[in-house]
């Protein structure tokens, strides 16, 4: 059986990822330098013949595609975490009254819990993990840095230790080309 090779790219700057507010389910458009990166990304994966190309519903990463120049399928699993309350806040302010959280610890009030995108990450994960061929995501950043800590059969707290900037590149796979061997091939390439 063929595995596939799953390619994965965070979505260009908005002004919210440039201020590091939290950006899940508002639907902000791309800064002229967010345009400039999904323009960019078309070079960086010119030759590769994809199998399937998918995007989060939300307009940033779903543009993002569109310059890079693709025309992807809408997946709904790719969407942000659900950040309820702490949507639009820097991690400073929510610190501010709640010194101690961490996302990947806490999940959000109001919003998606850790078991929640967990089982989001794995339902995704075995979606993708049962295609072949090469594969292309346009998603988000703590999105994606779940999701790969899924793939490779990490708890979500791992996603704290992959840091993942705007515009970059990653790669999951699987080592000696078996199911039972996921790897996270590259990360946060062009960082």
């Amino acid at each position: 059986m063929s595995v596939p090779t799953v390619y994965l790219v965070r979505h260009g700057e908005t002004e919210w990822s440039k201020n590091g507010r939290h950006t899940g389910r508002t639907d902000l458009p791309l800064t002229a330098a967010g345009e400039d990166d999904g323009r960019r990304l078309a070079a960086r994966l010119a030759g590769v013949s994809f199998a399937r190309v998918f995007s989060s519903p939300l307009t940033r990463a779903h543009r993002t595609a569109e310059l890079a120049g693709f025309a992807p399928e809408t997946e709904p699993d790719l969407i942000e975490w659900n950040y309820g309350d702490y949507e639009g806040k820097t991690s400073a302010e929510i610190r501010a009254s709640r010194p101690d959280w961490l996302l990947f610890r806490d999940g959000c009030p109001g919003g998606e819990s850790v078991a929640e995108v967990a089982a989001r990450a794995d339902r995704l994960a075995a979606k993708l993990k049962g295609l072949t061929g090469d594969v292309l995501c346009f998603a988000h950043g703590h999105m994606l840095r779940v999701l790969a800590s899924r793939w490779v059969g990490q708890p979500v707290a791992f996603a704290a230790h992959l840091l993942l900037g705007t515009a970059t590149l990653s790669i999951l796979g699987f080592d000696h080309g078996k199911l039972d061997e996921p790897a996270i091939r590259v990360w946060n390439a062009g960082q």
